[in-house]
C-alpha cells in the first residue's frame, strides 16, 4: 500500500524541522513564512524489531521494511482556502494524503517567530481548521449542483447523495470538520470521491521545548483537553532534540543519546507508529532465504486479500495460507521447526489475519 500522511501547521511551528527528522531529504527549514514552497516528499522506513528479528533467524537475501510517505505541506495562513499565501496549491498536497498530522507550537521562544506574534496552539488549530473546513465547503457546494439536477429527474443514488451532501454542509457551515459529523459507512462511500480534506484522520503533534517532553506543559494540557473531545489522539515531540538525534550517523549513537535524555524511545519512531494506528493499519510477514519482508494490511484484512497486497494473482487464485504466528516462529527459529511443533496452521478464506503473522499461500492461476 502507497501511505501518505500530510504534516500541516501555521507557518514556524516546526513542520519542516520534523520532516527533515523523519526523513533523508532535507527541507528547508527557516525562520519566515512560506520557506517551503513546493509539498517534499520523504519515504520513511517504519521501525519493527520484529522484522530484524527474523532476518536474524532467516538470513535472508534481501529485507524489506514496511514504508510511509511523509509530505511536508508549506505553512497554511488564514485565507489559504482563498488563495493566500499560495493556499490553493498547498490543500490540493493535502487532499492526496491519507491522514493529517497537525503540528502545534506548544514552546515559548522570542527567537523563533510566531506568525501571528503570540502561541496560542488551540487558535492556531482553529485557524489551520477554519481553512480546510472552507474548502470542503466548496468541493460540497459544486457538487451540490450537479447532485440536485440528478435527483430532481428522479436519479435514487442522486437523491441519496443530496441527503448526505446537505447534512455534510450543515455541519461544515457549523465548523465541524466532517470527520466529528457522525456519517454512517454508508454515507462515507457516497461522498468518498470528493476527497474533503476534514474527513481525512488527524493526529495532533505538540512541539515542546526539550524540558517538556515528558511532562508536557499547560499548552499541551489544552490540546489534549481539545482532542478529548473531539476523539482524536496527541503525541508529544521535542523537534528540535529529534534534530539533533537525527544527526548521529551510528544506531548506537542515537540509542546513547536517548539514554543520557532518559528517553525509551525516539519522537520520529513513537510519530510513525501512531501514523499506523492513526490509518488502522497492521503488518504480516513473508520470511524465505531470498526476502523476509514486512507487508502493509488494513487492520481485519481477510487471507485472501492479505495476499493480494503481494500480487492480485495471488488473491484471484488464493487456496490455503500457511500461517505461524510471531511468537511461535521466534521460539521454534524456523519453518521446518514450527512444522514439527505443529505451530503452522493452515488456513481458509476467512481467516482473518493477525498483526505480525508470517504467511506462505498457495494459491493458483
Amino acid at each position: 500500500m502507497a501511505l501518505q500522511c500530510g504534516i500541516v501547521g501555521l507557518p514556524n511551528v516546526g513542520k519542516s524541522t520534523l520532516f527533515n527528522c523523519l526523513s533523508n531529504a532535507r527541507a528547508q527549514a527557516a525562520n519566515f513564512p512560506f520557506c517551503t514552497i513546493e509539498p517534499n516528499v520523504g519515504t520513511i522506513t517504519v521501525p519493527d524489531q520484529r522484522l530484524n528479528r527474523l532476518a536474524e533467524l532467516v538470513k535472508p537475501q534481501n529485507l524489506v521494511p514496511n514504508t510511509i510517505e511523509m509530505v511536508d505541506i508549506a505553512g497554511l495562513v488564514q485565507g489559504a482556502s482563498k488563495g493566500e499565501g499560495l493556499g490553493n496549491q498547498f490543500l490540493a498536497n493535502i487532499r492526496e494524503t491519507d491522514a493529517i498530522l497537525h503540528v502545534l507550537r506548544c514552546f515559548d521562544d522570542p527567537n523563533i517567530v510566531h506568525v501571528h506574534g503570540r502561541v496560542n496552539p488551540l487558535s492556531d488549530k482553529e485557524i489551520i481548521d477554519t481553512e480546510l473546513q472552507l474548502k470542503d465547503l466548496d468541493s460540497v457546494d459544486k457538487r451540490l449542483a450537479r447532485t440536485e439536477r440528478a435527483a430532481k429527474a428522479g436519479d435514487k443514488e442522486a437523491k441519496q447523495l443530496l441527503d448526505t451532501l446537505l447534512k455534510v454542509k450543515a455541519g461544515l457551515e457549523r465548523g465541524e470538520s466532517v470527520r466529528a459529523q457522525g456519517l454512517s459507512e454508508e454515507e462515507k462511500v457516497g461522498i468518498h470521491d470528493l476527497f474533503l480534506l476534514t474527513a481525512k484522520p488527524v493526529l495532533y503533534v505538540c512541539n515542546v521545548a526539550a524540558d517538556n517532553l515528558t511532562q508536557g506543559n499547560p499548552m499541551v494540557e489544552e490540546v489534549r483537553a481539545m482532542a478529548l473531545a473531539e476523539g482524536a489522539e496527541v503525541m508529544i515531540i521535542c523537534a528540535a532534540l529529534e534534530s539533533e538525534i537525527a544527526e548521529l550517523e551510528s544506531f548506537e549513537d542515537r540509542q546513547e543519546f536517548l539514554r543520557d535524555a532518559g528517553i525509551e524511545t525516539s519522537g520520529v519512531e513513537r510519530l510513525l507508529r501512531a501514523a499506523y494506528q492513526l490509518l488502522q493499519l497492521q503488518t504480516y510477514f513473508t520470511a524465505g532465504e531470498k526476502e523476509v519482508r514486512a507487508w502493509t494490511i488494513p487492520q481485519g484484512t481477510l487471507a485472501p486479500q492479505a495476499a493480494g497486497a503481494i500480487h492480485s494473482d495471488f488473491e484471484k487464485g488464493f487456496i490455503k495460507a500457511e500461517v505461524i504466528h510471531y511468537e511461535d516462529f521466534v521460539k521454534y527459529e524456523s519453518w521446518a521447526a514450527c512444522r514439527e511443533a505443529g505451530k503452522v496452521g493452515l488456513e481458509g478464506k476467512s481467516y482473518l489475519v493477525q498483526d505480525g503473522d508470517i504467511m506462505l499461500f498457495r494459491f493458483n492461476v
